[in-house]
């Protein structure tokens, strides 16, 4: 199925892009569910503007002395003295990346996150800030030793977020892409090879009107999955009557 513009009219009127993007994380997600072992698990996420809470106290609720949150008897409990800590010296500005993504755990000794697949927001390619933390934050999983692929369709942003990863771990200039309309899949494995740290890079440029391709998504040393864009996007737009 040819990729489609969500991101202008007509499409844009139909189908949100958020949408668009919460369907297409869930689709990969249960793919992913199928062919990992069974000590894997597969989660996705979306956090909307970093996803901080904004104050425990408001979403915990407050016990008065006549009852609890809910309504019911106060039952008295015996605690430590509250503490409180100091003002804050400052508060700086910060921007947390607007999150589509697909995660991948390995169970088997604990909860550790071995693949992560990221779905690129418009919101992530606007301004100087939010590309450099989505970059930030594919490098902080590169590091970690975690696989990640990248898929980015919005076309109402140029910016290309691979250029800005690249540019961020300072991997040279030859290895930046020339995706000049900014639209693009990309996967990234970290090795070690002979005691050398190394990340194996697969890059495909896309266009309105391709197929999306499938890449290679690395949970252990011996397994790597194949994340199907095209089937998955086609269920999407299918389930959403958009085709």
């Amino acid at each position: 199925m040819p990729l489609l513009d969500h991101f202008r009219p007509p499409l844009k009127h139909r189908l949100g892009w958020s949408s668009l993007h919460a369907n297409l994380a869930t689709r990969i997600a249960d793919r992913l569910t199928v062919l990992v072992p069974p000590e894997y698990t597969v989660e996705e996420t979306i956090r909307l503007a970093g996803g901080i809470e904004i104050d425990i106290a408001a979403s915990a609720g407050e016990v008065s002395a006549g009852g609890d949150a809910a309504g019911g008897a106060a039952t008295a409990v015996q605690s430590a003295p509250a503490w409180s800590p100091p003002a804050a010296m400052a508060t700086m500005p910060a921007v947390f990346p607007m999150t589509f993504e697909v995660l991948v755990f390995d169970m088997s000794g604990g909860r550790k996150l071995v693949a992560a697949v990221e779905l690129v927001s418009p919101a992530n390619k606007d301004r100087v800030e939010e590309r450099r933390a989505f970059a930030t934050k594919v490098a902080s999983y590169l590091n970690a030793g975690v696989a990640v692929v990248v898929l980015d369709v919005v076309t109402t942003r140029r910016a290309n977020l691979h250029n800005a990863i690249v540019r961020l771990m300072e991997t040279g200039d030859e290895y930046e892409q020339t995706a000049t309309n900014g639209l693009y899949a990309a996967a990234y494995q970290p090795v070690i090879r002979a005691g050398v740290s190394e990340i194996d890079l697969w890059f495909s440029p896309l266009r309105v009107g391709d197929e999306l391709p499938t890449m290679p998504l690395r949970i252990s040393h011996d397994l790597t999955l194949p994340v199907d864009f095209e089937s998955a996007y086609m269920e999407t737009c299918r389930k959403r009557r958009l085709i």
